[in-house]
């Protein structure tokens, strides 16, 4: 991990199209601005991970195979 000082006002270029600036300081809360293409997608990490579990349990098959076979045949 990089890790750099800025002060309000400064920012930081990342690949070339990517800048993050720091907008405002207020005790241990630091506010950023971040000018990005369309296409990069940013989120919080908090945000992120929470897309992620969902993401898990809605590829998770919540019925077995077993049970469908238990199922009434309706062409029967």
């Amino acid at each position: 991990m990089l890790v750099l000082t800025r002060k309000k006002g400064q920012s930081i270029i990342i690949n070339n199209n990517i800048e993050i600036v720091i907008s405002a300081i207020d005790g241990e809360q630091v506010k950023i601005g971040i000018n990005a293409p369309k296409e990069v997608n940013i989120m919080r990490k908090e945000v992120y991970e929470a897309v992620q579990q969902s993401n898990k349990e809605a590829s998770t098959p919540r019925i077995q195979l077993s049970d469908l076979k238990s199922l009434p045949n309706p062409e029967k």
